[in-house]
């Protein structure tokens, strides 16, 4: 099931890229899935999440697409960056709590230290892409974490308001996800009406 949701989402980004380019479809589909599976495998061993987009493509019915890839680690010295380089990847940028990559195909990478609890890297689930492990955050973990960066006041308020967007639909596809919830993020859930 989250491997076919992911192959929409792949399609999505192909789609996405020819709308805004205005080109023909590539004979070679240009999407994040080679990108994902060869940071799959750099990261093999490390304690990481899928986060953001790519994993509420894993965890919705209703297709989305996303531009970027977005991963949580414990700590930054986790970030595998030697294998990262040896997979064609390069750093593009280093913030206080993040560091910036790009596949060799462009895709954006994005790994963040602050972006969820460490506790909640270690429930995150495990589903097969490609034949490779892939760790993704798992739906109540997902939903505090778009809650959090709702609020963000650093976070554009359009990028502030799809988090919000994007916790509420969570919650829609995963009933069971406010029963975790604490009475802060069950409040801003609840300013939705």
């Amino acid at each position: 099931m989250a491997g076919e949701r992911l192959e929409v989402g792949f399609r999505l980004d192909r789609r996405h890229r020819w709308l805004k380019g205005g080109e023909l479809m590539p004979a070679t589909p240009i999407d994040k899935q080679e990108a994902l599976l060869t940071l799959a495998r750099a990261l093999a061993g490390t304690t990481y999440a899928v986060i953001g987009g790519v994993a509420l493509q894993v965890h919705q019915r209703e297709p989305r697409t996303t531009l970027d890839i977005d991963l949580a680690v414990a700590r930054r010295g986790d970030i595998p960056a030697a294998a990262l380089v040896a997979a064609g990847m390069r750093r593009t940028g280093t913030f206080e709590h993040s560091e910036n990559w790009q596949a060799a195909d462009g895709t954006p990478v994005q790994f963040s230290d602050d972006a969820v609890p460490l506790d909640a890297l270690g429930r995150a689930q495990v589903i097969q892409v490609g034949g490779v492990e892939l760790r993704v955050l798992a739906p109540p973990d997902l939903c505090s974490a778009k809650l959090r960066a709702s609020q963000d006041p650093a976070r554009r308020r359009s990028k502030r308001l799809q988090d919000l967007a994007d916790a509420v639909g969570l919650c829609e596809e995963h009933a069971d996800i406010t029963a975790g919830l604490t009475d802060a993020e069950l409040a801003l859930l609840g300013a939705i009406r």
